[in-house]
């Protein structure tokens, strides 16, 4: 059976069992503090477990894209090594919020596994949890009951909460959990050694394939269980595992979701796959690996996270270069490949996450980019490793440690070419300087949260700020405590709030909650899943009384200004530039918006200055704001509404409307009632921030005026200086002509100069024991041109060496030249001669045998070096 049939039988078995199939969402997580990227099925259904939310539908199944790279049995390293083991996977599960429970879950398992997928029985072994009395929790005997209509008693193993007990993290939903596993061993190894004995021993053919949560507790912060209100079913199934299965193979690389993928990369580099797993087979790791990342990294771009060199963009970047590791090291292939597997992997997935196929040359591009940027970087740090000195054959861990976190070798790496060298690794100081780096990161994401403390018994919480600022009764739902980097932060939830939390690039509302005589500052609004934060300055002393909310009037009205600029703004760039662009990321603060969007070419000022009259056009038009609220999702699609790939939709949505013709877009954040409130538009800037995308910096209202007045009177400033000339801009041109005209006539001085100082520096030179030297000071304060000045002067010596000093911008600079014919026949190194020297003048340097430079901040130690240098020949 084919992956895509295995995976349509999933959602046609649970559709049958009354379950509403919905989409994945991005793999990318933006509105969890806890989560860079969805790395569980549950995530998206989080708030459903903690009663932030209510769900559309008690059952609900789908596949959700999931990413690892952390944690057990995922270290970024280890993947493409073993059988199993992804960084991003898929995710099939079904979910109960409050309806069926344990029966109903192992039954339907055992029935779509047995009788569905036609999995042969007795291979399946069934986990369960054995209690703990640290919790006062019982076996999970109930769960083992119903099992054993099933299956033997002997498979069905007891484990402990390690393995068999679910949580959520420190704190929130949990409960005992039942894992299936299936021995893929053939029938000899079966005989030989029972499955039983291998369940959870990390055998690469005995593992795990479903796992069913019986959610009904919620672990608190001291550490203590309470019961839930309701009960919920929470499974997983690993989609990857599941196929190996039913294609009766004993790796995930052997099953149709890779194994095109790896052909084509045999085809393409001549390599053949030997289907090993073994370490010395490398090229069958750098496939393995390819094969995995290139899935991580397009959908984390198609879902919006672009690799950068902070946070969720960093990992991406990390995966993408891990995997040009590999194919530069041991495919043989010096070029960019990576992105050339995109259309094989958009049309893979077309039909399940269709998001990929409609950016295909998007994420190729971007791909493309990412891999020429870092096989410059991996060339750096090749020609960095054979600058290398190392003391008795061993390379310092710290510098491996350096190649890996600077140049992205991976360890092995250094050590093939440690190898080769004749040399060692220092493993142990490599391993303490990783170490090292990972307590660093751990300290800055150190966090305790405190538990919520309940007032009010209420998942009904209004957000009323599109309509009004104030609210004059709010009342406290809960509240709690974090601690962050010692510094203690307390969040409040109100049952109604004009407050917006921040969300679709808009940061959060600030203002104020008066409790009585007591006024509380609201510092920002967060959303935590569907949750709306308030970060206020201090908890309330009467937390149990109403009180009156506002939010920061003058703020919320300039940031709603710049947000609906940004509308008015990705309008205009599609007209000027055309459909490609798409959206890519925004930032609307009260000062000033950013924006960031496709195009893979600078903007031309003719492009930027219609762009930003076709907005101001706009302004003045005055055009009412219309607000669709909510209306189905399939409606405002019909509607032709911009949707944001990346973003997570629910049925019904909000739909911002300036002119049906012009500008229509889905979207969550405040704007104003009319574009002639906007005042003004100008363009800042315009960048490049990534490979395909492109940044607009803009102002609007005051912050525009202000930014136009300051440019224009820096242009009266400048027209002042040129007494006010009607062509200022001619007058500049002209100024510059006779600026170059004076530095072609000082370069012709300086190297007159030059002439004029080589033949009396000629007449100084000395002889010593193995050639010819001139070791002198000299007025010049060009080094470009001491340099020239000293490989003249070599030509006219017979095995020289040549130590000039000299003052340039209040520096003082050595440098010293070795003729080759000395460095080849003696142990004269003109690197090793300014390290020496360089201490005299107070700095340091380096360089090569035949020539090296110092500068340092004494000048008055340029006298002595060159003594020292003669010195050292006499």
């Amino acid at each position: 059976m084919r992956s895509s049939e295995i995976r349509q039988r999933f959602f046609d078995f649970f559709e049958k069992k009354g379950h509403k199939i919905v989409p994945s969402a991005p793999i990318v997580v933006k509105n969890d503090p806890t989560l860079m990227f969805t790395n569980a099925g549950m995530n998206q259904f989080k708030d459903f477990f903690l009663g932030n939310a209510t769900p559309s539908a008690t059952r609900i199944a789908d596949t959700q894209k999931c990413l690892r790279v952390s944690g057990k049995h995922n270290d970024l390293e280890e993947v493409g090594r073993d059988s199993y083991h992804h960084t991003m996977f898929e995710m099939l599960g079904n979910w109960s919020f409050g309806d069926y429970f344990k029966q109903e879950a192992i039954d339907w398992a055992w029935e779509l596994l047995t009788k569905e997928y036609g999995l042969d029985p007795s291979r399946l072994y069934i986990t369960v949890f054995e209690g703990d009395s640290s919790d006062g929790l019982e076996a999970d005997n109930e769960a083992a009951k119903m099992w054993e209509a099933f299956v033997p008693k002997d498979h069905i193993l007891y484990f402990d909460r390690k393995d068999n007990f679910w949580e959520m993290g420190d704190t929130g939903p949990c409960g005992p959990c039942s894992e299936i596993h299936i021995d893929l061993r053939n029938d000899a190894d079966r005989a030989a050694k029972p499955a039983q004995d291998l369940v959870n021993m990390d055998h690469p053919e005995v593992i795990e394939i479903w796992n069913l949560v019986f959610i009904q507790f919620n672990r608190k912060a001291d550490g203590s269980l309470e019961n839930l209100p309701a009960k919920h079913v929470d499974t997983g199934m690993g989609f990857e595992r599941l196929v190996m299965a039913m294609q009766h193979k004993t790796s995930n690389y052997d099953t149709d979701i890779f194994t095109p993928f790896i052909s084509k990369i045999e085809k393409d580099t001549g390599v053949t796959y030997t289907f090993t797993y073994d370490e010395a087979a490398k090229s069958d790791i750098a496939m393995r690996v390819i094969v995995d990342h290139v899935r991580a990294v397009a959908f984390a771009i198609a879902d919006g996270e672009l690799p950068s060199n902070t946070g969720a963009g960093y990992v991406i970047r990390r995966i993408l270069r891990r995997a040009v590791r590999y194919y530069y090291s041991f495919l043989n292939q010096k070029e960019p490949y990576i992105h050339t597997l995109l259309p094989m992997l958009a049309d893979a997935f077309e039909n399940v996450f269709p998001e990929l196929k409609k950016q295909e040359s998007f994420v190729a591009k971007v791909i493309l980019e990412e891999e020429k940027s870092f096989l410059k970087t991996l060339s750096s740090g090749l020609k960095r490793f054979e600058a290398l000195e190392v003391r008795e054959e061993m390379l310092d861990g710290k510098v491996a440690f350096e190649l890996y976190d600077t140049y992205g070798f991976p360890i092995d790496l250094t050590m093939m070419i440690a190898e080769e060298k004749g040399w060692k690794v220092d493993i142990p100081g490599f391993q303490a300087a990783l170490e090292e780096q990972k307590s660093r990161a751990r300290a800055d994401a150190q966090r305790e949260t405190g538990d919520w403390t309940n007032l009010l018994d209420t998942k009904d919480i209004q957000f009323t700020g599109y309509d009004s600022l104030e609210e004059a009764e709010v009342k406290v739902v809960k509240y709690r405590t974090i601690k962050e980097k010692n510094k203690s932060i307390y969040q409040l939830v109100l049952d109604r709030t004009p407050f917006y939390a921040e969300g679709g690039g808009q940061v959060g509302d600030s203002g104020t909650i008066q409790f009585g005589d007591e006024k509380i500052s609201v510092l920002t609004t967060k959303r935590e899943n569907d949750l709306i934060i308030h970060h206020v300055n201090k908890l309330p002393e009467q937390v149990e009384v109403a009180g009156q909310a506002s939010v920061h009037a003058t703020k919320r009205a300039l940031t709603e200004n710049n947000h609906s600029a940004t509308h008015l703004l990705h309008a205009a760039l599609r007209e000027v530039l055309g459909d490609h662009v798409q959206q890519k990321g925004s930032l609307v603060k009260d000062d000033y918006l950013r924006f960031d969007f496709s195009h893979f070419q600078k903007m031309e000022k003719e492009e930027i200055e219609r762009v930003e009259a076709r907005v101001n056009q706009k302004i003045r038009e005055n055009i009412a704001l219309e607000e669709a609220r909510s209306i189905p999702l399939d409606q405002a699609k019909e509607a032709g509404a911009m949707m944001l790939f990346g973003e997570k939709y629910g049925d019904n949505v909000r739909m911002i409307t300036f002119d049906k013709s012009y500008s229509v877009e889905l979207c969550g954040g405040c704007h104003v009632k009319a574009t002639g409130q906007i005042g003004l538009f100008k363009i800042k800037a315009e960048s490049a921030i990534a490979a395909g995308v492109r940044r607009i910096e803009a102002l609007t209202a005051d912050a525009a005026e202000v930014f136009v007045n300051e440019k224009l009177d820096e242009l009266r400033s400048i027209q002042a200086q040129f007494k006010n000339p009607k062509d200022v801009s001619g007058q500049i041109v002209s100024l510059q002509e006779q600026n170059k005209e004076l530095q072609k006539e000082l370069e012709k001085f300086k190297i007159e100069n030059a002439m004029a100082m080589q033949g009396s520096l000629l007449d100084k030179k000395q002889v010593f024991s193995q050639g010819e030297c001139i070791v002198q000071k000299v007025d010049l304060a060009d080094a470009k041109m001491v340099k020239t000045l000293m490989h003249n002067l070599e030509k006219e010596l017979s095995n020289g060496v040549i130590a000039l000093g000299f003052e340039a911008k209040g520096k003082a600079n050595l440098m010293i030249l070795v003729s080759k014919s000395l460095t080849e026949s003696t142990d004269l190194h003109a690197g090793n001669l300014v390290k020496e020297f360089a201490p005299m003048i107070n700095g340091g340097g380096g360089g090569q045998a035949s020539f090296a430079s110092a500068g340092g901040s004494n000048s008055a130690g340029i006298d002595q070096a060159l003594a020292a240098v003669k010195a050292k020949l006499s």
